[in-house]
């Protein structure tokens, strides 16, 4: 995965702030209650010092805490060996950093009947739990992603450009916007970094062309894009993928599962949480840089709205600077936010710029 090096090794680096970081995400987002037993994965490609500090939170929480390390497999969605999946299967909640994420998976589908609260930290490392965890207000982050969901439930067509050549449409009908940065707070709940909205618009109105040009994970080779994706989508199906040696790589990844399901649009997501202003080739990071927009391809989850499939894997990549229209008005324009409730509240988390 192509991405930015920033992994400081000495054990006392942002120490303190990944100590608050690490006590909100157990605490403030997981909602670990006392006697729950918490399993934390990692894989030998994670950030043992991220793992660490979590788990002595959940201990700290007066819950049990218990570490899963395993080898890095080699794709995302795999399923795990028998012993990680046993221990998720049992987990009260699952917090997931491996960089080979299990999301999708079969172990992880049955997890989530199980009951099991979890959210999806893929790649997380001290910058990023501080950045994205630590120092945002959290509760305002949530109150910016409601404001996104009532103007997206109030709108039927959505219309997103950009200045790479993006220009896609589609209609909502009465599919549900989902707030996918929120508190843990029922069993079976899939919750995802703060600073992130999602829904899948009605397949068949999905038409136009999509330009990834921040971040594509996976396929390994890519993560931070060194040239643009262009992606034409017909009735919510890619059918063409154009552009340098990144299209060249993602299509032949994409082509190689030989499976129709692979090139659906899976969910359409805005990104804006306030500690990511730039791309580093961190999906999880890369989903939510402030004002971005964010499509995943391939597999969906029920949770989406609409009927799921499952498909060979599931790939996401990143719109940046783009310009976003709810039936013709514009809410969005160049990667910044115009419609004054959005405004108002950038005003109150202190983003630059607003």
């Amino acid at each position: 995965m192509d991405m930015y090096s920033r992994l400081e090794p000495r054990p006392e680096y942002l120490s303190f702030e990944l100590a608050l970081a690490a006590r909100k995400l157990v605490e403030e987002v997981m909602l670990v209650k006392r006697g729950e037993h918490v399993v934390l994965t990692g894989d030998t490609s994670s950030d043992r010092r991220v793992i660490e500090a979590t788990a002595q939170a959940v201990a700290a929480a007066g819950a049990h805490p218990v570490i899963v390390w395993y080898e890095t497999l080699p794709g995302a969605s795999m399923e795990p060996p028998r012993p990680v999946a046993g221990a998720i299967a049992d987990a009260d909640v699952w917090i997931e950093f491996a960089v080979s994420y299990l999301m999708h998976s079969d172990a992880f589908r049955t997890a989530m009947a199980n009951g099991c609260r979890y959210t999806n930290l893929t790649a997380m490392d001290v910058q990023m739990l501080v950045a994205t965890v630590g120092r945002p207000d959290f509760q305002g982050v949530i109150r910016l992603g409601k404001a996104l969901v009532a103007l997206l439930e109030a709108a039927d067509e959505v219309r997103i450009t950009s200045a790479n050549g993006t220009d896609l449409t589609g209609r909502n009908g009465d599919r549900p916007i989902n707030l996918r940065g929120k508190p843990a707070e029922k069993p079976g709940e899939t919750v995802m970094l703060s600073g992130q909205i999602s829904w899948n618009p009605l397949e068949e109105t999905q038409d136009g062309v999509l330009v990834f040009d921040g971040a594509l994970w996976p396929p390994d080779e890519i993560g931070l894009l060194r040239t643009p994706v262009r992606c034409t989508v017909e009735k919510g199906v890619v059918t063409k993928i154009e552009g340098g040696a990144d299209a060249d790589t993602f299509r032949r990844w994409m082509e190689s599962f030989d499976d129709p399901n692979m090139f659906r649009v899976a969910h359409w997501s805005l990104g804006f949480n306030p500690g990511v202003l730039a791309p580093t080739g961190r999906i999880v990071e890369d989903e939510r840089v402030f004002g971005c927009v964010e499509l995943g391809i391939g597999t969906k989850g029920a949770w989406i709205g609409g009927e799921p499939w499952v498909a060979a894997a599931h790939t996401d990549g990143s719109v940046l600077g783009p310009s976003i229209y709810l039936d013709g008005v514009a809410i969005e324009e160049n990667g910044r936010y115009v419609h004054p409730d959005l405004v108002a509240i950038c005003r109150d988390l202190g983003v630059a710029g607003y």
